[in-house]
């Protein structure tokens, strides 16, 4: 099978959404909450639950199959609902979680998508769905799409958005929404550019807006920042990270100083939940940076801190206390202690976790408190 973007240890990486909160530490964490691995070569799922110093426990019956080469996760902000991107050949796998952290396949999963879809994400309302293809990069066809759908709040059904699919640039290979849910931003691994979308609150339509905009070479991941200030790009195939401003109308201009040099094979990008910081995850490890006000960004001595091989997704608990890389050369998980007033990550004793096969994408939730 043909692995997709043609890489080896460095794929699709996924992004968490994005949700402001004060700071606090593991030991004063106000709700249980779990992480999910994508495992792209074994075709399944991992789940764990996140203890309170940051380890991880695997869930019961974990892994849970998926469809084929799963190779990204999200899940919508109330925690009941996980979506799983499958490559090939095509479609997204969907589960439900309970209030015991038990996994329920949701009737019509798989549910239809275009062969190549390596990514998937909800808006911060967890109301809609966003699937894309990458198209020819990704063992697909064609130049790839943005899939869009409603989710059925009561049963997670998916449900495509009238107009759907809708054209990005050459091979969309990440999207990320905005904290007000208005605009999206999709990063382009073939055209090297970032597109604007404003979303139809009522129906979760996308509509272009204005020009792409440049990024560097082969972008795969996209992340906004908490205050909807600023855009993140992290692209792999430059070794650096784009930053934009956020204009009114949602447009991006790029900020002095970008793009910013990160490490080589730069795979995953998230922001902290206050906005001081982002982290990258890059051939060497975690590399952090500390947000000016402009949106230029600072390397913090001791980046990078070392992870498995291949990192590839990055993501944060809902408390900004830990943070959590996917290694897909080494099928593990590398969890750190997070100080989101300084930036300090700190290895978790236990690190790295075992996953699965190539393990691809990562997603943190809350345990859901009603059904």
């Amino acid at each position: 099978m043909k692995q997709c973007v043609e890489r080896t240890f460095w794929a699709t990486a996924v992004i968490a959404a994005m949700f402001s909160t004060p700071f606090v530490n593991a030991q004063t964490r106000q709700r249980a909450e779990l992480t999910f691995v994508a495992n792209q070569s074994s075709d399944n799922l991992s789940g764990y639950s996140i203890k309170a110093g940051g380890g991880l426990l695997v869930l019961p019956n974990s892994p849970f199959a998926a469809g084929g080469a799963p190779n990204s996760v999200a899940v919508v902000p109330s925690g009941l609902f996980i979506y799983v991107a499958d490559v090939i050949p095509g479609g997204i796998s969907a589960f439900s979680v309970n209030q015991s952290k038990v996994l329920t396949t949701i009737p019509g999963s798989p549910f239809p998508a275009a062969t190549g879809t390596a990514f998937v994400t909800t808006d911060p309302s967890g109301r809609f769905l966003y699937a894309l293809s990458c198209g020819a990069d990704c063992s697909g066809s064609g130049s790839g799409e943005i899939q869009a759908f409603s989710i059925d709040q009561q049963t997670g059904v998916l449900t495509p958005v009238a107009g759907s699919p809708f054209v990005a640039g050459q091979y969309p290979y990440s999207l990320a929404v905005d904290p007000t849910g208005y605009f999206a931003y999709v990063a382009n691994a073939g055209s090297g550019d970032v597109y604007t979308f404003a979303i139809d609150n009522s129906s979760g339509a996308l509509t272009q807006v204005g020009l792409p905009t440049a990024a560097g070479t082969r972008p795969l991941s996209v992340v906004v920042d908490p205050w909807g200030q600023f855009v993140y790009a992290a692209n792999t195939g430059s070794s650096d990270v784009s930053v934009f401003a956020i204009n009114f109308d949602g447009s991006l201009t790029a900020v002095a100083g970008s793009p910013f040099k990160a490490g080589p094979y730069v795979a995953g990008v998230i922001t902290s939940q206050n906005g001081k910081y982002i982290l990258v995850a890059a051939g060497a490890g975690v590399y952090v940076y500390s947000v000016q006000s402009s949106g230029a960004l600072d390397l913090l001595a001791g980046s990078p801190v070392a992870a498995g091989t291949g990192p590839n997704g990055i993501a944060l608990d809902l408390d900004d206390a830990f943070a959590y890389v996917v290694n897909a050369g080494s099928s593990n998980v590398s969890a750190y202690s997070f100080n989101s007033q300084t930036g300090k990550l700190t290895p978790v004793k236990g690190s790295p976790y075992s996953a699965e096969a190539f393990a691809a994408g990562i997603a943190t939730s809350p345990v859901p408190t009603h059904q």
